[in-house]
């Protein structure tokens, strides 16, 4: 099994006043403990995190601090989204239609799908119905 994490899931985890603070910190010990086997993220998640985490606390340093959690980790391996996964991921987003999701969250869709990952760790119930989360 392998997972992703998405945005909520770091922000939450280095903003001590997020209201999942304790679950994110939680989830993503066991994560770097191998208990969900590889562990990925994306450089779109990465920009998204690290943009919500300082326009919510606008504290840079928690910024950089979550930006720090998902770029400076051995275990979480960053996937780049090339042309190929840009295109998949527009598509996607423009029939979504009734599900409205960010950009950010279908190019998250495109990576699990592309490598086969087991599905998400993520406090967006968006994603229940297209991947397995974990919450």
């Amino acid at each position: 099994m392998a997972i992703f994490l998405d945005t909520g899931i770091f922000v939450a985890a280095r903003n001590s006043r997020d209201t999942n603070h304790k679950r994110a910190s939680q989830l993503v010990e066991r994560a770097l403990k191998g208990e969900f086997g590889a562990v990925y993220t994306s450089d779109y998640v990465v920009d998204e995190a690290v943009t919500t985490a300082l326009s919510r606390t606008r504290d840079f340093r928690v910024a950089v601090n979550v930006g720090r959690l998902a770029l400076d980790s051995p275990r979480i391996e960053k996937l780049y989204t090339g042309p190929a996964e840009f295109q998949s991921s527009w598509k996607r987003f423009q029939k979504l239609g009734s599900k409205p999701m960010s950009f950010t969250d279908c190019v998250s869709l495109t990576h699990i799908e592309r490598r086969g990952l087991g599905g998400i760790m993520s406090f967006d119930s968006g994603f229940d119905g297209l991947t397995t989360r974990i919450h």
